[in-house]
């Protein structure tokens, strides 16, 4: 091994040795997006509904996101709703329901999806809904 390709792997060895020991940020991103129940996909409600704010909290746990309401006190989102994941970056997949929002509880569901890329889609319990979907990186 040539002395140039010795110094080249040392300085990656060094380089992952430093990246490695950084500490990730632990403060939380709120991902917004909207749950609209309507009759044919209109993406602004129905007349006599309007679109739910629903929200992806990420960076809380490691390789979990919250799906709650983006609204105070995480209100504001389908409770009962079911919220089904994939993880792009392996493949994982899951589902869970929120919440009911009983006794003061906002609706809520907290998904160990894992570190990596992941879309979220929640649906609405019952009705003609349109899906909300998002895609975030959970660390």
């Amino acid at each position: 091994m040539s002395v140039a390709r010795k110094l080249v792997v040392c300085a990656f060895v060094v380089i992952g040795a430093a990246v490695a020991s950084t500490g990730t940020a632990s403060a939380s991103v709120t991902v917004p997006f909207q749950v609209a129940p309507a009759a044919f996909g209109n993406p602004n409600g129905s007349f006599d509904l309007p679109a739910f704010r629903c929200a992806a909290v990420v960076g809380e746990q490691p390789g979990a996101v919250t799906i709650a309401g983006g609204d105070e006190g995480r209100w504001g989102c389908l409770v009962s709703s079911d919220v089904r994941w994939l993880n792009l970056s392996t493949g994982a997949t899951g589902y869970a329901r929120m919440s009911d929002g009983l006794n003061g509880i906002p609706g809520q569901v907290t998904l160990h999806t894992g570190i990596g890329q992941v879309v979220v889609t929640v649906l609405g319990s019952g009705g003609t809904i349109t899906p909300g979907v998002a895609s975030f990186f959970v660390p």
